[in-house]
Order: structure tokens, then C-alpha cells, then sequence
């Protein structure tokens, strides 16, 4: 009953000091993933990609270009009328309009276009693979939290029933009961105890100063929200990692990512065979011209000069369409060989593929083992601390009516504190562990 007190205060004392602003693994998982570089990074790298679409999707369009320009000449012209030579001055000009427009290159068009759209989709996979490390890395730090607040707690607990077995040793002390050396040993465990408070509260700043590093919040009003661990489940959520490995092929992004790298193989293959097919391009232009003599003379060789610009715009008006059709014959065998390199590249994606897919089932496999390691674990350490409550208060007892040394309940305390420990560390390793399954699946909830 006194311990429960105990226990009760110094947890009470410990939301008193954390009064501040306590984070909810939800919001520390959508701060980490709003502020962290590497994510902003990629989602420049995505708008890249989606103007790689616009510049695509622009080749399907004809191209219009204007072009203008102007001679100023000096000297004498000759007029046959006559027969005189005369001297001038004159400015003229052109200004011309063309267009041309693929109408036929083997496809390759369509199929950039449909590269591109691709290198979007992978932009996106690449995108939700960093959030889901960033995500499954709050996580893991959260609960790095909540498992270093346990033990100082703990810790607390401890320190507190040594102060109070103090108290009762230099009463007993003082009514001869006990010798010196007995009441120096309170003291020294008592001092140990305070010792492991100052070890519990710097490995808790730590925890601290990791996800608040993580979230780019300062540390030092830095807090979160308890959640509610309680007891873990004894049994397992998945009965084999072949049923959490066959739900991961349809959520993680590398293995979409990897597929969709076989796709854009492929449409390498058919951009590079576009290279066999004949090209088309229609074309269109329009020119005009225009002149003035700047010394005004009458010269019949030029009768169209001085006449108001737009009238010499529409006088001197051409224009004209065209097609041209390039057809391949021989490029000293270039197109076929970048073809097979376009297929090896596809087999090399293949390849990779099998490899993501190898690689996560053994990562999965991995993870089942290490959840199925945790749970032993946990139910092993909950069945020793019952067992080491059980001997304390037993040795508690015996103590108080002088049929134990101090050394042997010593003994007892300690393996109660290295129970309790184990415990804490074994329920918050399998908790997380189960969390790590619960992602590869795409189960994972941060509510």
C-alpha cells in the first residue's frame, strides 16, 4: 500500500512538470514528415518531373518562329530609262513567319510522353518510401519516450522506499536494534538509488532531445503525450510473415516502384525501335519584304520604294506549305544496338525487381521472428517480476523481524529492480516490434 502511495506521488509530480505542450504521436509524425529536408527535397524533384510531362506533352504542338531583319546601303544605281547612274541610299527589310510539325516519328513522342507520366508516379512512390522510414522512425523514438518516463518512474519509486527505509534504519539505529554498519548500507543503496534517478532522467533528455531534433522543436519545452500501452496482446496479430508479406506487395512503394520501373523499360524499348520508322514533318511559312530610299530619288528600278509600309507588306506578300519525309536506311547499325541495350536494361529491372521483392520478405521474415522473440520475452519477464514482488515482500517481512541479513535483502531488492526493468524494456520492444509488422502490412495506425 505504501508503494502504490508512493508510486501514485511521484507519478502525479511527474505530469505536474511536464505541463506543457504534449505531442500525440500523430502530430509528431505529421510534424517530422511537414519539416524534414530529405522530403522537401523530393518534393522539388516531383515538380521537376510533372514539368517533364509539360515539355513532353509540348512536342505534340506545332512550333511558330518570326525572324525580321534590315540593310542599310549606300552608293549609285544605275536606271536603264536613263541611262544614268544615280546615287542612293537605301533601307529595306524582311519579316518572315514559319511553322513546322512532326505529324509521324515512330511514336516516340507518345511514348516520352507516357515516360514521363511515369517518372511522376515514381516520384510519388520514391516520396511515400521516405515518409513511411521517417514515420516508422517517430515511432520507434516516441516509444523511446514513454519506455525512458516507465523507468525513471521506476527509479523514483526506488529512491523513494530507500529515503523511507532510512528513516526507519536510524529510528532502529538510535533504539540499538541495528549496528552502524547497517544503517551505512541503507545509505549507501539509498545513494545508488539517486544515482539511477540521475541515469533515468539523462537517458529521458536524451530520448527527448532525439525526437524533438527529429520534429526541429526545441528540447527544452519539449513533451509527449502518453499513450496508452497497457498490457500487450500475448497473441500474435499474424499467425506467419508469408500473410504480412503477401499484404506488403500491394503497399510498400519500392515494390511499385520497382514494377514501374520495368514499365518505363519498356517504353525505352519502343522510343529507341522509333528510330526504324521513316519521320514526317509538314511545314509552313510566310515572308513579306520592304524598302525605302532615304534620298527620295525617282528610280524606276525601284518603283515599289518609298510606298507606305503596310502597302510594301502586302504587295511583297509569299507564303508557302511543304513536307519532308526522312527515312532511315543505314546509321552503321546504331539503332539496333540501342535497342539491346534497351532490352538488357528491361532484364536488368527485372532482376531488380526480384531482388526488392527478396529482400522485403526477408526483412518481413525477419521482423515475424523478432515479434515472436519480443512476446517470449515480455511473458517471460512478467512472469519473473510477479515472482521477484513475491519474494520482496516475503523478504521485506523477514527482514523486519531480523531473520534476514541486510545483504540478502539487498540481493532481493535488486533482482526486484532489475525485474521491473526488464520488464518495462521487454513490453515497450515487443509493443514497437508489433508496430514494425503492423507497417509492413500497411496497418500501421498513428492515432
Amino acid at each position: 500500500m505504501k508503494t502504490n502511495l508512493i508510486l501514485f506521488v511521484v507519478v502525479f509530480t511527474s505530469i505536474a512538470t511536464f505541463s506543457q505542450k504534449q505531442w500525440t504521436l500523430k502530430e509528431a509524425v505529421n510534424q517530422a514528415l511537414d519539416k524534414n529536408i530529405s522530403i522537401q527535397q523530393n518534393k522539388l524533384s516531383l515538380e521537376l518531373a510533372k514539368k517533364d510531362v509539360d515539355i513532353a506533352k509540348g512536342n505534340f504542338l506545332p512550333n511558330l518562329s518570326g525572324n525580321t531583319g534590315g540593310n542599310l546601303n549606300f552608293g549609285t544605281s544605275f536606271d536603264p530609262t536613263t541611262q544614268n547612274r544615280t546615287s542612293t541610299t537605301l533601307f529595306g527589310g524582311s519579316v518572315n513567319l514559319s511553322s513546322n510539325y512532326t505529324v509521324f516519328n515512330g511514336f516516340r513522342n507518345t511514348n516520352t510522353y507516357k515516360q514521363a507520366q511515369l517518372g511522376v508516379e515514381s516520384g510519388l512512390y520514391d516520396l511515400k518510401q521516405i515518409e513511411n522510414d521517417i514515420s516508422l522512425r517517430v515511432v520507434n523514438t516516441y516509444l523511446n519516450i514513454l519506455f525512458a518516463k516507465e523507468n525513471l518512474a521506476v527509479a523514483n519509486v526506488q529512491a523513494a522506499i530507500s529515503k523511507k527505509q532510512i528513516e526507519a534504519a536510524e529510528a532502529r539505529f538510535e533504539a540499538g536494534a541495528i549496528a552502524k554498519g547497517e544503517l551505512l548500507n541503507f545509505q549507501s543503496t539509498a545513494a545508488n538509488d539517486l544515482q539511477n534517478v540521475i541515469i533515468q532522467e539523462n537517458a529521458l533528455d536524451l530520448a527527448v532531445l532525439n525526437l524533438a531534433q527529429l520534429l526541429q522543436e526545441p528540447a527544452e519545452s519539449f513533451d509527449v503525450a502518453p499513450i496508452e500501452v497497457g498490457t500487450p496482446s500475448a497473441s500474435l496479430l499474424y499467425q506467419n510473415s508469408s500473410a504480412v508479406y503477401q499484404k506488403s506487395l500491394n503497399y510498400m512503394p519500392e515494390i511499385a516502384r520497382a514494377k514501374l520501373d520495368i514499365e518505363n523499360a519498356d517504353l525505352n524499348i519502343a522510343i529507341t525501335k522509333g528510330s526504324f520508322f521513316p519521320t514526317i514533318t509538314a511545314s509552313a511559312g510566310l515572308s513579306t519584304n520592304y524598302g525605302f530610299d532615304l534620298k527620295d530619288n525617282t528610280i524606276t528600278t525601284f518603283s515599289s520604294l518609298n510606298k507606305p509600309l503596310f502597302s510594301q507588306f502586302n504587295e511583297n506578300l509569299g507564303y508557302g506549305v511543304g513536307f519532308n519525309v526522312s527515312i532511315p536506311i543505314f546509321n552503321r547499325f546504331q539503332t539496333k544496338n540501342r535497342v539491346a541495350q534497351s532490352m538488357i536494361n528491361k532484364e536488368i529491372s527485372e532482376t531488380r525487381l526480384e531482388s526488392e521483392k527478396l529482400q522485403l520478405k526477408q526483412t518481413i521474415e525477419q521482423a515475424f521472428l523478432d515479434v515472436r522473440s519480443a512476446l517470449k520475452s515480455y511473458e517471460a519477464a512478467k512472469i519473473s517480476l510477479e515472482a521477484q514482488k513475491e519474494a520482496f515482500k516475503n523478504a521485506q517481512e523477514r527482514y523486519n523481524y531480523g531473520a534476514m541479513t541486510l545483504f540478502d535483502f539487498d540481493l532481493v531488492r535488486t533482482r526486484l529492480v532489475n525485474a521491473e526493468g526488464i520488464m518495462i524494456r521487454s513490453k515497450y520492444d515487443y509493443v514497437f516490434k508489433t508496430k514494425v509488422l503492423q507497417f509492413y502490412s500497411g496497418e500501421l495506425v498513428f492515432d
